[in-house]
């Protein structure tokens, strides 16, 4: 078949070059977008009288029987063709003839393809918005019951003080939460239409952007049309997003990981997404959540393609950009994938409260409590900090805990002890102490939880 751009040339393309300049394999996916897309364009070269209005109605209704039969497995789209534009212009003269040749008056494919490729970002983003809510959403729950289960906080991948896995798992709401909103900021970006931008310098006909950019769900047309064609910038928000999805993904995947093993023994995965040993019977696999930790290098380096690949262009249009889909289609396919088994695999995740309380019971990640049990009794900070540090170093040599030391013992590194200091130092004490803004007791993660339950619902 004959390219769109055949007219000036006397030679065919060579057979490799055309595999090697050839997207449809990629676009194809954008089939949608651009019908869509090519129909409100034909509805408004009708509406303004930039073509027959006869000839628009038969483009319309054409270009809907084309997308239902793609729908419907009618119509296969043929991958010979040089992009997904080639194929539905070709398949429509193809079905209405000359007609068919009027719907590319006042377009170029680059403000097509930049319009296909906006719509179908923003479908996407909607998309993932919707996979993390549910995500956010199974993490609140799960945080709900757990709103005084005490474990061990950890600095460095040390004990350090005592926390509730209902705040843990606040803290990865709310990044998740924040991601969220960045999706949203996104959508917002990309409300602006880059139909009618044409090539690069707009058009002499008499279009009607803002019809068009209506038509398509648009706020309003972009505002200039170099800008319009060359503008790349959604695509790497949407990676970028994409990348720190996955970085938080990765993040708490690695943490599951950890307490999933018989060192720590803080949750269980369900069976239906671990996985077993070829050769040793007794294993039981994180594998999906170590999918997801590696699969996060994937929504990196698409970032890394975008950037780099924009980096050097000109304006306006370039070639180059072809390759910008591929890496955006791929982020969201990989950032959806994971978001989704995490979600699921969070279902039946059974978290160890007895696990978590012993261990937080071990590695003196009360002595933060015992430094202010003596603040409490006058003294300077910093002289409470160095009595409570050798009294951890008494209690390490003699193989003893805070809890158990007695109290003529205290006495000797401060007279100021009394028996109180037990009550002061209990694990759950230490952690229903903690109630400043954003806190650790009960009541600050409650607070937390119906924060971004509203964020959620609003």
């Amino acid at each position: 078949m004959d390219k769109l751009w055949k007219g000036r040339f006397t030679k065919n393309t060579d057979k490799t070059a055309d595999a090697f300049n050839s997207s449809i394999s990629i676009d194809s996916r954008m089939y949608r977008q651009d019908i869509e897309g090519s129909i409100a364009h034909a509805k408004m070269l009708g509406d303004t009288q930039i073509i027959p209005k006869d000839n628009s109605s038969e483009i319309v209704k054409c270009l809907k029987q084309m997308l239902d039969d793609i729908n419907n497995g009618k119509l296969a789209i043929d991958t010979s063709f040089e992009d997904i534009h080639s194929f539905v212009e070709y398949e429509l003269i193809k079905r209405i003839g000359n007609t068919g040749k009027m719907l590319h008056t006042a377009r170029s494919r680059n403000d097509q393809v930049a319009t296909d490729f906006v719509m179908y970002t923003k479908k996407e983003t909607i998309d993932l918005i919707s996979f993390i809510k549910k995500m956010i959403i199974g993490l609140t729950n799960h945080a709900k019951k757990h709103t005084a289960t005490v474990m061990p906080g950890y600095t460095h991948l040390q004990r350090a003080q005592p926390v509730t896995l209902g705040h843990y798992l606040m803290a990865y709401a709310i990044m998740f939460l924040r991601d969220l909103k960045k999706y949203e900021k996104i959508l917002s970006d990309m409300d602006k239409c880059p139909l009618g931008s044409a090539a690069l310098a707009g058009t002499a006909y008499p279009i009607d952007r803002n019809m068009t950019a209506k038509a398509l769900g648009f706020d309003k047309p972009s505002l200039n049309s170099i800008d319009s064609v060359a503008d790349r910038d959604f695509a790497c928000d949407v990676c970028y997003v994409n990348s720190l999805v996955m970085m938080h993904l990765s993040r708490i995947s690695e943490e599951f990981i950890l307490w999933a093993s018989w060192e720590f023994k803080f949750l269980e995965i369900s069976e239906e997404f671990s996985t077993g040993s070829s050769i040793m019977p007794q294993k039981k696999n994180p594998d999906m959540l170590e999918l997801i930790r590696g699969k996060s290098a994937r929504t990196f380096s698409n970032l890394n393609t975008l950037l780099v690949m924009l980096k050097g262009l000109p304006m306006a249009y370039n070639k180059d950009m072809q390759e910008d889909k591929e890496a955006v289609m791929d982020s969201i396919d990989t950032a959806k994938s994971c978001i989704d088994i995490f979600t699921k695999l969070l279902q039946g995740i059974a978290f160890l409260p007895e696990n978590m309380k012993t261990a937080a019971q071990k590695g003196f990640i009360n002595a933060t409590d015992c430094a202010d049990y003596l603040v409490s009794k006058s003294l300077p900070f910093r002289d409470a900090y160095k009595i409570t540090g050798e009294i951890v170093n008494w209690c390490m040599k003699n193989d003893m805990l805070l809890e158990n030391m007695p109290i003529d013992i205290y006495k000797i590194f401060s007279p100021l002890f009394e028996m109180d200091i037990y009550s002061y130092i209990d694990i759950a004490s230490c952690v229903e102490r903690r109630n400043s803004y954003g806190g650790t007791s009960s009541k600050s993660v409650l607070s937390q939880i119906e924060y971004v339950e509203k964020e959620l619902n609003g």
